[in-house]
């Protein structure tokens, strides 16, 4: 099945068609290259980011949603572990001391493979980016899941995290 946002080849430009691969099924494939075009997609990570003694974890509210996430794109040549310092350092001037993947999840919205992460800051005072946050918060562990956008990725992510820690 060719997805609507992989209509072209990226090689040449030509107008893909579907083509059963001998071991991965219907693919989008290019008559003119002659070559099976995977689909893409992004990837991000998005971090539980919880304050130095892990008693509270810090929420957004970013783009007009309330309860989210700090999250950011992987950039050709990075890696996870670098992005989840660099995004979380860049929207709350927050060090990071400890990684810890979480899980991970395919975000059909944006086309996102989303990596998550807890993290551990190794200070409280934040300041975030105005350019890029509208405010942030720090909330109890055990109210944060009551904080969050309901049925969002990142409650899920959470909620995840938290019964795999034995924190819920």
């Amino acid at each position: 099945m060719t997805l609507k946002h992989e209509t072209h080849c990226a090689a040449c430009g030509a107008k893909l068609i579907t083509k059963t691969h001998p071991t991965d099924g219907e693919i989008p494939y290019c008559p003119a290259c002659g070559d099976f075009r995977f689909p893409g997609f992004n990837t991000a990570v998005s971090m539980i980011v919880f304050n130095a003694d892990k008693t509270r974890i810090l929420l957004l509210n970013q783009y007009g949603k309330d309860g989210i996430l700090v999250a950011g794109y992987v950039g050709r040549g990075d890696n996870l572990e670098d992005t989840v310092r660099r995004e979380v350092m860049e929207e709350t001037g927050l060090a990071v001391k400890e990684i810890i993947f979480n899980t991970s999840r395919y975000y059909e919205g944006s086309n996102t493979l989303m990596c998550n992460f807890a993290c551990v800051t190794e200070a409280d005072e934040f300041h975030i980016a105005k350019d890029e946050v509208d405010s942030a918060r720090w909330v109890p562990v055990q109210r944060v899941l009551d904080d969050m956008r309901p049925h969002s990725l990142a409650k899920w992510f959470t909620g995840e995290y938290l019964k795999k820690t034995g924190r819920l």
